[in-house]
């Protein structure tokens, strides 16, 4: 059975977790790696070690996604794989929450992901062949209290990934969309002492999101849930 072959990776709001395994996992099987976000001084060193392209890009501005992808197809690497990682959230009561704030955070959380997922599916089209992975999260299948903004962007991107996979997965589109369900181990989040393995480990949920990258189109997945082994549900 073939493997889909891609060739180009944008990943869109990095950081030094998931984004970044993403970025080293996709160079190292042969990928020509983009990354994207509204500030990239902090990629410097993940863009020596990975080799990928920097480019500054506010997510939720239209101008900024599409001068964005005009930059990547001047320098021939239009990705055939794409990831959208960004996100933002307000927390607090329901009556206390600012409205612009609000407003901003789902742009960001949601309305990007429809920008950048928009100038991917043009590209992909013609050529009937692409994946878009948008990274969704518990707030995401189920709002808690004091949560309700990122349940909202959250909630949205779901709804973008579910109607993208039924319009384009049969246009040779594979759209994925990733429910994180726990905290993400990082640097400034260490797993607690006797509880091994209870947060989820950027490298492996990294490893995910490949094995899904490599399904047969007969066997397409348009929704993965990762957890720890010890995460409720």
């Amino acid at each position: 059975m073939d493997k889909p072959k891609f060739r180009s990776a944008l990943i869109v709001g990095t950081g030094p977790g998931l984004s970044a395994s993403l970025a080293r996992l996709f160079a190292a099987r042969g990928l020509a790696v983009s990354l994207a976000a509204r500030q990239v001084t902090k990629l410097a060193d993940l863009s020596r070690e990975t080799g990928a392209d920097l480019h500054v890009c506010n997510a939720a501005e239209p101008k900024d996604v599409a001068g964005l992808f005009a930059a990547l197809d001047a320098a021939g690497r239009t990705p055939d794989v794409v990831v959208y990682n960004a996100s933002n959230r307000v927390r607090g009561p329901l009556v206390d929450l600012d409205p612009d704030a609000v407003k901003r955070a789902i742009e960001i959380s949601a309305f990007g992901g429809f920008l950048v997922s928009q100038q991917a599916a043009r590209r992909m089209l013609p050529k009937h062949h692409g994946a878009i992975f948008l990274t969704g999260a518990t707030a995401g299948v189920k709002g808690f209290a004091l949560s309700a903004t990122f349940a909202m962007g959250k909630f949205a991107l779901r709804g973008l990934a579910q109607s993208m996979a039924r319009e384009l997965s049969p246009q040779g589109i594979h759209v994925a969309h990733f429910v994180i369900d726990g905290g993400i181990r990082s640097a400034t989040r260490p797993v607690p002492d006797g509880v091994p393995d209870s947060l989820l480990d950027p490298d492996a949920i990294a490893e995910t999101y490949w094995a899904t990258l490599q399904q047969h189109r007969s066997a397409w997945s348009w929704e993965v849930e990762v957890r720890p082994w010890v995460e409720k549900f």
